[in-house]
């Protein structure tokens, strides 16, 4: 049987190279998931991970002992403490954060713009545009502190670090340790340290970490498991198809072999090894094949998304591994099923002509039992919509669509030729006889037309869901921080209102598209007889803002924080009365606590009867678009060295950033499962040609012109991607509102479900042109063979 292995490698080279390319796209595809999910997972973490860079583990929260024990050991804590800090001429404020800075080079994670760093204590670094805003200097000497704690250093150097972890000023660890407020996040550790004290390696702890900052929810687990899963979907099925269609070919062959006296268990074997020789160098392929296609892909987003980049991409054993193994055992699996089936046949019988492939459509049970899947999987997405724990309701979500996709694909022998045949009656009308060929070959043979179908309705399948959920996803974050945030900066008096040039000063800021004085006044509130001084501000009319901040009378709008200072529980204070004193004039409001920024906010109305004078009390400003937030925080923080200065643009621009990360990176990953389906269609209906090569000439014999052929099969083509592009959008739009549901219902209520139709759209336009494009290569090679070629194919 070895004789027959080598020359069924040679004989049927050509329809061998099919399966090899499903092959390797398979491998191809879990590789390039690899690639994008560990540059998707560094673009998340760049600046995040700026501590970690030479550590090898930390240990998340310590306890004071705990700390001090690792720090003993060679590890270094990233602590912060809130201490009011001041020069030899002006208070900077009293509770500005203050962070550790290491006099070891490793632990020295901030980027020194200039100076240098400390090399013992009395030394310390100030953030860059800190030092902006409050005129700080290589030199100059600060107090930090108060009473015996505090202590004098001298700045050394300025620095730059990510949002994440930046103070406004760095002190060294023993001088921060002396001082009774401090907050330790984790200490890096050089060694593996003891895991009994809750140690984690870096790429754990920062996990831990991203999902702290995403509300308790692992996005990135999310994504690799859901595209590990549509790695192997989208493999297995490519592959099973082109096997199955390749071996029902080659039925004639293998009764020929039964026929001169070789058993089913020789006829497996030369099979299998030749299904082995075919996964080991097709999976060797695809590895390599899909690096390169992971380098590129990231490469490629880099340059249509220069503001959010994906990170560095790493390549990790198990995915490699775990890819070729799959590529393998795949190719093993898929030649075996299709082979055992045939093997049920006896030699004569497989030698009589009849269709390689099987015609019969789908029988009674397999409809019912396929109808019952359905129900199933929809009633398992239902039952973990209502779930209430997040993470396992998102497992059961998958779930619950992965059986409902099976369901539709034991379905699709009567579902795709059915919906074929309506789509081609209505193509007959602009295309004729070819559309009309087109469909009639639909109904003919329902499991090949079912099985060409089924790679390209995964990949829109995916995409229309992913597009839907990620428009979900985006709408409801950002309307959210829109409301939380809805003006890009703000400069707000603490105590006394901000002088009169700070307006004109604040408008001739690089990137200041506009800005406006915001009146307001000091009130006070009695607390237990006692009045707490309360910045109040009427927000003025216009476009300042992202949204409608208007408030109305009698009501002030105002963040717990800032209700905390004269109510007990401030997160419940919404619907209480408190009364605004203003000198011998006095209002009562109702509150409403809300994340906002910056100071309470009151109606104008309620102002005016608080004051007929007011003052400036804030200034807010609108950046031009592409503006740095941060070099404008820092210009306008140097206005007025006295006043808050609140930065939402920063905020808000953070948060886009993880979108458009996992944005671009989502949009990598299908692009690849689209390329697949795409090649699964083409390898599909070249097989299907090669098959169908009499059934061709005879058509050719009896008038059909050569134009008339390509477009029959263009036809055919054009009619699968559009019912694979119609139903992949329905399942996609469903699966994705289970998703959002589980995902943005949890962390925001209030998101409503977003159907971005003109996406939608061009998906079905999309896969209607691709494969049109996919039948291009089958219909040259079918108009090649003359008719009289063609009747005497075997």
């Amino acid at each position: 049987m070895r004789t027959v292995l080598f020359a069924s490698l040679r004989t049927y080279a050509r329809r061998y190279a099919a399966a090899v390319v499903a092959v390797v796209a398979a491998v191809a595809l879990i590789v390039v998931t690899n690639a994008l999910t560990s540059a998707t997972k560094a673009g998340l973490f760049a600046g995040i991970d700026a501590p970690l860079q030479n550590a090898v583990g930390a240990v998340d929260l310590p306890t004071r002992e705990a700390t001090a024990k690792y720090v003993e050991q060679g590890g270094w804590p990233m602590a912060r403490s809130m201490q009011p800090v001041r020069s030899e001429t002006k208070m900077f404020g009293q509770d500005i954060m203050v962070g550790a800075v290491s006099t070891e080079k490793r632990w020295q994670w901030q980027d020194l713009e200039e100076g240098r760093f400390p090399t013992r204590a009395g030394e310390s670094v100030v953030d860059a545009n800190a030092a902006k805003t409050n005129e700080v200097a290589v030199g100059d000497r600060l107090q930090v502190g108060s009473g015996d704690t505090a202590i004098d250093t001298t700045v050394v150097g300025l620095v730059d670090a990510p949002s994440m972890w930046t103070s406004s000023i760095y002190v060294t660890w023993p001088e921060i340790q002396g001082w009774e407020e401090q907050y330790v996040q984790a200490v890096l550790t050089a060694d593996t340290g003891d895991k009994a004290d809750g140690w984690l390696s870096t790429d754990d702890y920062l996990t831990e970490l991203q999902t702290q900052l995403n509300k308790e929810v692992n996005i990135i687990a999310y994504m690799v498991l859901i595209f590990a899963f549509i790695a192997l979907f989208v493999s297995v099925l490519v592959i099973t198809n082109t096997f199955s269609i390749l071996f029902a070919q080659r039925m004639r062959d293998f009764a020929l072999l039964r026929a001169m006296g070789a058993t089913k268990r020789q006829v497996l074997r030369s099979v299998r090894r030749e299904a082995l020789a075919l996964g080991l160098l097709a999976s060797l392929l695809g590895l390599a094949v899909g690096a390169l296609l992971g380098w590129g892909i990231v490469a490629v987003v880099r340059q249509f998304a220069e503001t959010a980049p994906l990170g560095a991409v790493s390549f990790e054993w198990p995915w490699l591994v775990t890819a070729f193994v799959l590529g393998v055992l795949t190719t093993l699996v898929a030649s075996w099923l299709p082979t055992r089936r045939l093997m049920r046949l006896s030699p004569l019988a497989a030698l009589r002509p009849q269709d390689g492939f099987d015609v019969r459509g789908a029988g009674k049970f397999r409809i019912g039992f396929g109808l019952s899947v359905v129900l199933a999987g929809v009633a398992t997405i239902f039952v973990a919509v209502g779930w209430g724990d997040p993470q396992s309701g998102m497992v059961i979500v998958l779930f619950g669509c992965g059986v409902t996709f099976l369901g539709v694909m034991l379905l699709g022998p009567v579902l795709v030729p059915g919906l074929v045949r309506l789509a081609g009656a209505a193509l007959a009308t602009v295309a004729g006889s070819p559309a009309k060929l087109a469909a009639a070959n639909a109904g003919r043979n329902p499991k090949r037309t079912a099985a060409t179908a089924a790679s390209l309705l995964v990949g829109v399948t995916l995409t229309t869901g992913v597009l839907t959920g990620m428009s979900t996803i985006r709408t409801a974050t950002v309307d959210e921080m829109a409301a939380q945030h809805p003006i890009d900066l703000a400069l707000q008096a603490e105590s006394k209102p901000l002088e009169d040039s700070v307006l004109a000063d604040a408008k001739s800021v690089p990137g200041v598209a506009d800005a406006v004085a915001v009146p307001g006044v000091m009130a006070s509130v009695k607390d237990d007889g006692k009045p707490v001084p309360v910045p109040v501000v009427a927000p003025p009319a216009g476009d300042i803002a992202l949204r409608d901040l208007s408030v109305k009378p009698g009501t002030m709008v105002l963040s717990p924080l800032a209700a905390s200072a004269f109510i007990e529980d401030s997160f419940e204070a919404t619907g209480e009365k408190v009364t605004l004193v203003v000198g011998d004039r006095s209002v009562t409001v109702t509150l409403d606590v809300r994340e906002i920024d910056g100071a309470a906010q009151i109606s104008a109305a309620t102002l005016e009867k608080l004051t007929d004078a007011p003052q400036t009390y804030a200034v807010w400003v609108r950046a031009e678009a592409g503006a740095d937030p941060e070099d404008m925080a820092g210009s306008l923080g140097a206005l007025a060295p006295d006043a808050e200065l609140i930065n939402g643009k920063a905020q808000r621009a953070w948060v886009e950033l993880q979108l458009d990360v996992f944005t671009w990176a989502v949009i990598g990953l299908l692009a690849i499962s689209v390329l697949i389906a795409l090649a699964g269609i083409a390898n599909t209906l070249g097989l299907s040609v090669l098959e169908r090569g009499r059934e061709h000439a005879l058509l050719r014999a009896l008038g059909l012109t050569k134009r008339q052929l390509r477009r029959t099969l263009a036809a055919e083509a054009v009619l699968l991607s559009a019912v694979a592009a119609l139903v992949g959008t329905a399942l996609g739009v469903f699966f994705a509102w289970g998703g959002s549901e589980i995902l943005v219902g949890d962390i925001m209520p209030d998101a409503t479900f977003q159907l971005p139709v003109l996406q939608l759209i061009g998906v079905v336009v999309a896969a209607g042109l691709a494969g049109l494009v996919s039948c291009v290569a089958p219909s040259k090679r079918a108009t090649k063979v003359s008719p009289a070629e063609g009747l005497a194919l075997d």
